[in-house]
């Protein structure tokens, strides 16, 4: 299990869980999918030419330099939460990169634990969870890991 701790600006903190890697980027694909942007996304030149409906000789000059910089059949990866909105590039980015990018986006801070035992690990070692401030996001890390039978309920 992936386990995810996410801290607003305002508000408390709130656990949740993925099974695996993807699960993981549908949650996030599902809760911060925006129309005017994109996550993750990976196409060439020529393939952005064609969903804009547009000749090469009146492609959008946008297009027009991407092709000139990177050639018309490059992959070129786009990750807004990553790279800024709208912006391409040739060096690969991964989904699951991109997606962690997008939640950590709108949070005052947020955690990403890969297994349980990282993250019951965490909730006794990482400085974020110890002391007044940290109150709420150990509560709810420590909901989710007994939830989930990783620790038992010891009060």
């Amino acid at each position: 299990m992936i386990h995810v701790l996410e801290v607003p600006r305002q508000g408390r903190a709130q656990a949740w869980f993925a099974f695996d890697e993807a699960d993981l980027i549908g949650k996030i694909r599902a809760a911060r999918a925006r129309p005017d942007g994109q996550l993750h996304g990976v196409a060439s030149p020529r393939e952005l030419l064609a969903a804009s409906g547009q000749a090469p000789d009146t492609a959008p000059l946008w297009i027009a330099a991407l092709a000139q910089q990177h050639g018309w059949d490059t992959p070129l990866y786009r990750a807004d939460a990553l790279l800024g909105e709208g912006i391409y590039q040739a060096e690969p980015v991964s989904e699951l990169r991109a997606c962690v990018a997008a939640l950590v986006d709108t949070l005052q801070t947020c955690r990403v634990y890969p297994d349980d035992q990282t993250a019951l690990d965490a909730l006794y070692r990482d400085p974020l969870y110890h002391g007044r401030d940290g109150f709420y996001a150990h509560m709810a890390l420590r909901e989710q890991l007994i939830a989930l039978e990783v620790l038992a309920d010891d009060l």
